[in-house]
């Protein structure tokens, strides 16, 4: 497909609006090809959104991921364990589930689960269960008081997101709530987390990107800028408003994106 700068432009912004959004980017990058008649923008594409993602949450978060570093090295070398070394094992924690997940089912993700009825049933399902943790979760406890089996929880979660439609971002801040992180704090690890995921996955389609023939690398390029200054437009915004509003709106957001999507394609 020839350079589409329309098409590339509004797929970048929905990605960079709603990677960090407990909405599922997957599913809205998904839906144009299908209930739009666009073709398929492939993985290649939705790659370059990724990076595109993955660099504004390394902008937004360079501080954080400073101390983290450099409570390592402390570690490392003067044996100093603090909160933030210890916050950074448990997000290497976190991710080692979705790490074995994506090897061992990648192919079965793009070949058979890329479709609008997997769509439907993940937006309503998570959506119902980011309900149930707004409504039950305690949301008393700081990033330092995370459990290390909590962080494993919230990593063997963040591994069901390899199915399109599920959020990463909403999975692992609704495992968090059921932990009882606070909501800002639920984000802020959620966010974190998202950095070797995303970044994992990335490097490897990159990688393969390099051997084919024929790649549009201005495309890609472009689509990579918009979707990372859209991106840490939405962290910004994402971080000030959730602790005044909660997770309620994303939710009648899922159960109603789910409900017109159920009804445009099997009820009309």
């Amino acid at each position: 497909m020839d350079f589409d700068l329309v098409r590339a432009t509004i797929l970048a912004v929905v990605q960079g609006l709603t990677e960090f959004l407990p909405i599922s980017s997957s599913a809205h990058l998904i839906l144009p090809s299908e209930l739009l008649g666009w073709e398929d923008q492939g993985l290649n594409f939705d790659m370059a959104l990724h990076l595109g993602s993955l660099a504004a949450v390394l902008m937004y978060f360079r501080r954080d991921l400073g101390e983290l570093l450099r409570a390592l090295l402390r570690q490392a070398v003067y044996r100093q364990h603090s909160q933030e070394s210890a916050l950074a094992w448990k997000l290497v924690l976190a991710t080692l589930p979705v790490t074995f997940s994506g090897l061992l089912f990648e192919d079965v993700v793009e070949t058979q689960l890329r479709n609008v009825d997997v769509i439907i049933t993940t937006t309503l399902l998570y959506g119902l269960l980011l309900l149930a943790a707004e409504k039950t979760a305690t949301g008393r406890l700081g990033l330092g008081e995370l459990g290390w089996r909590s962080s494993l929880c919230i990593g063997l979660a963040q591994a069901l997101a390899i199915v399109p439609g599920t959020s990463r971002s909403g999975v692992t801040m609704t495992a968090a709530l059921f932990a009882g992180l606070r909501r800002e704090e639920a984000a802020r690890f959620s966010f974190l987390l998202s950095i070797p995921t995303i970044g994992g996955a990335a490097l490897l389609r990159f990688l393969d990107l390099l051997e084919l023939p024929d790649v549009d690398w201005g495309e890609l390029g472009y689509a990579m800028v918009v979707s990372a200054l859209t991106a840490y437009g939405c962290i910004h915004w994402f971080l000030r408003l959730i602790g005044r509003v909660g997770f309620l709106p994303f939710v009648v957001y899922r159960l109603l994106l789910g409900t017109v999507l159920l009804y445009v394609v099997h009820g009309a």
